[in-house]
């Protein structure tokens, strides 16, 4: 009995392959019989000018859906910057939103076409494992961009150190946050490494600390060094008195005696200060008999 069905339903398949097949021979002999000016317009009129009518309404919806992603990006950021003040806020926000609209946008004209989306998008959701896998080093970003913007290690403005760069943070977008240099190169440095890798922040604080390293000679008087050194510590209005200058031996060299010196002033004063006083102690301390030491090797001869 199975067999006998089997056989049944095989030569059915075959009978309506046949028709298929003989159906098509006859469509295909129909056009190539009758003239193109007869099947020409019908084709025109079924076809074409519902999929042109369809084209042309997706190209219109594209053009009005870019303007209006481009507005809603501008008064998105407006409405932070006015609400918040936050450059670092506004500036991932508005281009999560727009990555957002325009896939949403996507979305829309390739239904308006006439694709089936629920089939698009379960065909999404199948391959989304492999998007994922291939896309790790992107999602680790966009992840890393999300903590930098909940826990805010730095914002936009700060002047940070990262990855054998240092610069100014410009902006934090969704993948990459980019910095300007003091040469003004722009670098843009990977979310997922900045959120999970060493960094150095110099404007998080108000305050920093300069350090200078200052050589003179042995036999040079010390005392008439500190005093110098302190003096022009405290006749620089950017220095702090509260933490006081400080000024001691540091080390005892074998060509020099190291004098460490350090003063606090505020974040923005760290390089005028480091530079201007580099000067003032290069031209001071020879009027005050001091001498720079050069390195040296006392050699001697035995007869």
């Amino acid at each position: 009995m199975i067999e006998n069905d089997t056989i049944t339903s095989k030569v059915g398949e075959t009978i309506q392959n046949d028709t298929t097949v003989k159906a098509m021979a006859e469509t295909f002999e129909k056009l190539t019989s009758t003239p193109v000016s007869e099947w020409l317009p019908d084709l025109v009129r079924q076809y074409l000018v519902p999929f042109g009518i369809k084209l042309l309404v997706a190209l219109v919806v594209l053009i009005i859906g870019r303007w209006l992603i481009k507005l809603a990006k501008k008064w998105m950021a407006n409405g932070l910057m006015h609400k918040h003040g936050d450059a670092t806020l506004h500036s991932f926000l508005s281009n999560l939103m727009a990555v957002i609209l325009n896939f949403i946008l996507i979305i829309i004209i390739i239904s308006i076409l006439g694709v089936n989306t629920s089939s698009l998008v379960a065909l999404l959701a199948s391959a989304g494992l492999a998007i994922g896998m291939a896309l790790s080093g992107t999602l680790q970003n966009f992840a890393g961009g999300v903590i930098i913007i909940l826990f805010r290690p730095f914002k936009v403005g700060d002047f940070i150190a990262a990855q054998g760069q240092e610069g100014v943070v410009k902006e934090i977008q969704i993948f990459n946050t980019v910095i300007l240099t003091t040469d003004n190169k722009v670098i843009h440095i990977p979310n997922g490494i900045l959120a999970t890798g060493v960094m150095t922040i110099f404007t998080k604080e108000e305050l920093r600390r300069v350090d200078w390293l200052i050589s003179i000679s042995y036999g040079d008087d010390y005392d008439k060094a500190k005093s110098a050194l302190l003096r022009l510590c405290n006749d620089d209005s950017r220095i702090l008195k509260d933490p006081e200058p400080f000024v001691e031996i540091g080390q005892l060299n074998s060509s020099s005696v190291d004098i460490r010196m350090r003063v606090w002033v505020k974040s923005a004063d760290y390089w005028p200060v480091f530079f201007s006083m580099n000067e003032k102690v290069y031209k001071t301390l020879p009027q005050e008999g001091l001498h720079f030491p050069f390195p040296q090797l006392d050699v001697h001869l035995n007869q």
